[in-house]
């Protein structure tokens, strides 16, 4: 999971590094994208959600049903008069043992859907573009998903050159039967920009010594 971080003042507190990104209990987690203020209760909600499931069944609630709890609030909030709905939309990641791995995505009016890969936010269309043509199903290890995210978020920000303070990642991954949830330090950040930016200059190079030889003949 990657996300544009929008606010990058040199005085913010490496403790509260996460911006986007929220874990929302021991297997799973969620990027929002819209109204921040909005996305801090709607998390809070999606936290109680699964502690009051955790507390009542004594196991992990499954993915769908966090996923469709808030999407009640969301759409409920559609209705009411007098209330906006909230100005929020979210990916969720997580793991549970009914269907393994899990991606959702869920938008301000309460609808959701189960993905492979997908986007929200800013140039969400070009992403999800980007997306369709390079992600390989059946074939994607977690450093091919890394670098194929890193490429997404250097062709679709609004910036010249992309920079590790701009952005964050967090992972999910299954390791002797927990779910383990990371998010980058910026240094690993760092590195998969530059390991991204160093495959770019490859096939640019490769590009024009193949447009030279075509040239050439």
């Amino acid at each position: 999971m990657t996300a544009e971080r929008r606010n990058i003042h040199k005085l913010l507190d490496e403790v509260f590094f996460s911006e986007k990104i929220y874990k929302l209990n021991e297997d799973m987690a969620c990027s929002v994208a819209g109204i921040t203020s909005d996305a801090n209760v709607l998390t809070n909600e999606l936290r109680l959600i699964a502690q009051r499931f955790l507390l009542q069944y004594q196991e992990p609630i499954p993915c769908e049903q966090l996923v469709t709890a808030l999407c009640d609030i969301k759409q409920a909030y559609t209705q009411f008069g007098g209330k906006r709905p909230f100005g929020v939309s979210l990916l969720y990641m997580g793991w549970d043992k009914h269907y393994g791995f899990q991606l959702y995505q869920s938008d301000p009016s309460g609808n959701y859907g189960g993905w492979k890969a997908t986007c929200i936010g800013n140039n969400s269309a070009a992403a999800v573009s980007m997306l369709k043509q390079d992600y390989k199903e059946g074939e994607m290890t977690l450093s091919s998903a890394l670098a194929l995210a890193v490429k997404v978020l250097n062709k679709t920000m609004d910036v010249s050159k992309l920079s590790a303070e701009k952005v964050e990642i967090a992972t999910l991954t299954r390791e002797d039967g927990k779910t383990k949830i990371k998010v980058l330090k910026q240094k690993e950040v760092e590195e998969l920009i530059k390991r991204h930016e160093a495959e770019e200059a490859k096939a640019e190079k490769e590009k024009k010594e193949k447009e030279q030889k075509e040239k050439d003949k």
